[in-house]
């Protein structure tokens, strides 16, 4: 490490130092003798700009500033699941261990255990041919995660010796001889957080990613290696939405990144996920989750840097071929952070004080996600989907960070403030709300969920929106004005919204429903509405239908537990026989 630099100036967490003519963009430094980490992010002749990592206060002119001559890079290894971090990977567990629960300044912890031995096994032998990404062996890392061990990037060669038994994250494991020499490879990789991970090649997403909210898998789905954006008012669910798909979607990895986020969100998260069960596993839900807190008290500048942590982290697993869920919670803190710096570097801002590469930094982010064939001489596919919160102050959708993302993504959730006021959660209005995946993914439902699961859908929606049109009349003259067949109508949608669309996120069989069980709940409200249509249309009065016991039943239908699937069949049986009935003494 070598002097370079003296500070001339600074303003909160930028500085500015003379001196570095040598640096470069996106280089870390230490600055003066307290060690605090920072990032240079605007060079103008021998001037840096440098946003601190930590917090600046007591920093003076003429104070040195140190080059590592590196841009700002993660460590990846065995030891990250599990993990808690901030926004610039050091692991708060030991920071504490060693500042104690205030973090201190200039306190340096590497991010994962340097001393812990873990136990390797080799899956190619001396004398095979590798290249970058090509997974040489594995660590079980957890009873869930294999953690493999791949080659470096860069290096391509046959493999000279490969060792068995158990290793720190430095010890060589084994040797490549390239045509450069030969390589140490060992369990610890770096990999710059600003820089996408290579790949083969990026895929189109063909499967969904079951999250088992009603809401997200019936009406608008994401694909595995999709984007989506949760934008919504304050207290609207947010959180809760992006809590319910980091526990319960069905993906290998879940990086769950707090940006800017309250503490005490975060403090939920880090309370309840060690004490929730994994549904398909059985394991606790931290055994496949990384965390990165960076919470509204800690510094603003790590807040910028924590996306990208998580994203680099979520990459590093993709390319094991795993599927992977990253959560950035909320992308709009972040976005904040940028407009801080911004207006520090006094930059000309654009639209609402955010500067003027807010789009691009956005997309940058979004686009790492997808679904790609990883590096390596195996085909393997791995996958990130990106979901990211976004808090528009006061629901304001046209502010300029909802508009940014929402030209990226392809999935738009929107939670409605006046469904939040009704305590209907998730309060994802189902009118604004879109998902341009649905139809790409129309083989996959056919396959694997049933082929009618697409007409079922469809009618829902068509009714939904029948609802949303007669609602106007309903408030000018009443329910009563409507005509039997218009208020059959009302009370189908009002079904869907409340026995099918509402869901508690707290109750321990309603917090998740399989594909197969929506398909089945869907299926009992909209037999109910085609029976009692032509019911209708046999002179059968409306008060009958909608007095019918059954009717209960089908509102307590998303109580029934997976294991008691056969009862929907006797719902459905119930349905049909009070219906004939009605039907027969109608005729008489």
């Amino acid at each position: 490490m070598m002097e370079t630099g003296k500070i001339v100036k600074v303003s909160g967490p930028l500085i500015v130092a003379e001196g570095m003519a040598d640096s470069k963009m996106y280089d870390v430094v230490h600055v003066s003798d307290k060690q605090l980490i920072g990032e240079i992010i605007e060079l103008r002749g021998d001037r840096a700009s440098i946003q601190v990592y930590e917090e600046t206060s007591g920093l003076g002119p003429g104070e040195n500033v140190y080059s590592t001559g590196a841009p700002l890079s993660v460590e990846l290894a065995p030891g990250l699941i599990e993990g808690i971090y901030d926004g610039i990977q050091r692991p708060l567990a030991k920071l504490r261990e060693v500042a104690g629960d205030r973090i201190e300044r200039g306190v340096y912890v590497p991010a994962v255990d340097h001393d812990k031995k873990w136990k390797f096994e080799p899956v190619v032998a001396v004398g095979a041919s590798v290249e970058s990404g090509t997974v040489i062996g594995v660590v079980q890392e957890n009873v869930l995660i294999t953690h493999k061990i791949m080659v470096p990037f860069g290096v391509k060669g046959v493999v000279k010796e490969i060792y068995s038994g158990e290793f720190t994250v430095d010890d060589t494991v084994a040797l490549v001889e390239t045509e450069k020499g030969d390589v140490n490879v060992t369990m610890l990789q770096k990999w710059p957080v600003r820089k996408g991970r290579p790949y083969k090649e990026k895929l189109s997403p063909k499967a969904p990613l079951v999250t088992g909210q009603r809401v997200i898998d019936t009406l608008f789905p994401i694909a595995k290696g999709g984007v989506a954006a949760v934008p919504g008012p304050f207290g609207s669910g947010k959180t809760v939405v992006q809590h319910q798909l980091a526990k319960w979607a069905d993906a290998d990895i879940i990086v769950y990144v707090g940006c800017g986020e309250r503490g005490n969100e975060m403090t939920d998260v880090l309370n309840e996920f060690p004490t929730l069960i994994d549904p398909k596993s059985g394991q606790p839900l931290m055994k496949r989750t990384v965390l990165i807190a960076n919470t509204s008290d800690m510094p603003v500048s790590a807040r910028e840097a924590s996306i990208y942590t998580g994203i680099t982290i979520a990459e590093y697993f993709r390319d094991m071929g795993y599927s992977v869920a990253i959560m950035a919670d909320s992308t709009s803190r972040w976005a904040e952070a940028l407009r801080e710096m911004s207006g520090r570097l006094e930059e000309m801002p654009g639209e609402e004080g955010y500067p003027a590469y807010l789009s691009s930094r956005l997309a940058e982010f979004y686009e790492r996600a997808g679904m790609v064939k990883v590096l390596g001489q195996e085909n393997t596919v791995g996958s990130i989907t990106a979901i990211g919160a976004v808090s528009p102050p006061g629901g304001d959708l046209s502010e300029p960070v909802s508009q940014a993302t929402l030209r990226i993504v392809k999935v738009f959730w929107g939670l409605s403030a006046s469904l939040a006021y009704k305590r209907h959660f998730p309060a994802i209005d189902w009118i604004q709300s879109y998902s341009l995946y649905a139809d790409r993914m129309a083989d996959w439902y056919s396959d694997n969920v049933g082929d009618e699961w697409l007409s079922l859908r469809a009618k829902c929606m068509r009714i939904l929106q029948e609802e949303a049109q007669l609602d106007e009349i309903v408030r000018l003259v009443g329910m009563d004005a409507l005509s039997p067949q218009n208020r059959l109508t009302m009370e189908t949608a009002k079904s869907i919204r409340e026995d099918y669309l509402h869901q508690n996120a707290f109750h321990e069989v309603d917090t998740f429903t399989s594909l197969e069980k929506q398909e089945y709940m869907l299926r009992l409200i909209l037999t109910f509405d085609e029976l009692a249509k032509d019911a209708l249309d046999k002179r059968v009065d409306i008060e009958d239908i909608l007095a019918l016991d059954v009717r209960e039943q089908i509102g307590r239908a998303k109580y029934i537990p997976e294991s008691d699937m056969h009862k929907f069949d006797d719902i459905l049986a119930q349905i049909r026989s009070d219906m004939r009935n009605l039907t027969d003494e109608g005729e008489i």
